[in-house]
């Protein structure tokens, strides 16, 4: 183990990798791949302008500093690091990256994997944080803080080692036959673990929303008919932009882990496939945006971004508009379910 260690800072490492899974076509970058290049960077600067904005909005503004507003934030933060993540492996790819040590390398990675990994868990968070307001009514008390912390907390250091785990050691640089295509210092291994995770989360995600659906139209119908038609509403846009971002990336990482070695050119353009995936990083803001107009952009006070306010309601934000039944969940924690 310590031998491979050793070859962390072997810059020689990183050619004989590439040779051998992608026959060295990194060294010789063509005009359109750095036509889009640039546009991938102009991606991730939109990405970290937008959502550095929600946080500034969430910062200033004193009727954001509620629970479900900081977990929009967090969700911003993370995209904000996956944009700039993505920005600095875009330019330090190409011909660059023979410049760079293995360890180097398995930073510009794992810091990508990590931040996007932070990013899927986020949108996780949020949906676990919608299903107990919902399930659990009055849910807002002493219990509020510790598990905000927490689902934040699990978000990041989840996030942290998912991205760590090939520096850390599983990783195929003592064995090249188990180098992924894609990540030419990665184990197929750990590739497949990736894609199994993100499966179990965007699963997760939805038997979370599902179960929620299914609580609203089960509740008084003076509040399921308006809600539920928000609900679903919402509910589509946010794994619906999640599937298709994300979609094309997951086949090209399957067919990573299941194509022999140099067997499938396709996976010599799978940077194009994460820029792609990338995309939800710069449509999460927009989707929660609606109809709160103190959270979307506006001239006179220079707010950004956003959170549908008549989804992101606190429970005990405010009176109900009809008074609920006895066992039936109130319509705040119905309404708040981005």
């Amino acid at each position: 183990m310590g031998s491979i260690y050793k070859e962390y800072f072997n810059t020689e490492k990183i050619r004989e990798h590439y040779n051998y899974t992608k026959e060295g076509s990194e060294s010789s970058p063509t005009t359109s791949r750095w036509v889009v290049s640039i546009l991938i960077v102009v991606l991730c600067c939109f990405i970290v302008l937008e959502n550095l904005l929600v946080l500034i909005s969430v910062c200033r503004n004193k009727k954001f500093h509620s629970a479900m507003y900081i977990f929009i934030g967090n969700l911003a933060f993370s995209d904000l690091l996956a944009g700039l993540a993505f920005m600095a492996n875009i330019l330090l790819s190409g011909a660059t990256t023979f410049n760079l040590t293995p360890v180097q390398w398995f930073v510009r990675e794992g810091t990508a994997f990590a931040t996007l990994a932070a990013s899927v868990f986020s949108l996780l968070a949020i949906a676990i944080e919608r299903h107990v307001a919902i399930t659990k009514v009055k849910v807002y008390s002493s219990d509020k803080n510790c598990r905000m912390v927490l689902l934040i907390g699990a978000c990041w250091v989840i996030a942290a080692a998912i991205g760590s785990l090939p520096i850390m050691g599983w990783n195929c640089m003592s064995d090249l036959r188990d180098c992924s295509t894609v990540l030419p210092l990665y184990s197929k291994r750990y590739v497949l673990f990736v894609i199994t995770i993100f499966t179990l989360i965007l699963l997760t995600i939805v038997g979370l929303y599902s179960r929620i659906y299914c609580i609203v139209r089960s509740s008084h119908a003076e509040i399921a008919t308006a809600q539920t038609l928000a609900l679903l509403k919402t509910v589509t846009i946010v794994l619906g932009a999640f599937i298709v971002c994300w979609l094309p990336a997951f086949i090209i990482l399957l067919m990573d882990a299941s194509c022999p070695v140099r067997a499938c050119r396709i996976l010599y353009k799978a940077n194009y496939f994460f820029a792609f995936a990338t995309l939800n990083s710069a449509a999460n803001p927009p989707k929660w945006g609606g109809g709160d107009t103190s959270f979307l952009p506006c001239r006179r006070r220079r707010c950004v971004a956003g959170s549908q306010a008549s989804l992101l309601a606190e429970p005990d934000a405010g009176p109900d508009v009809h008074p609920p039944r006895s066992g039936s969940p109130r319509l705040g924690d119905l309404g708040a379910v981005p």
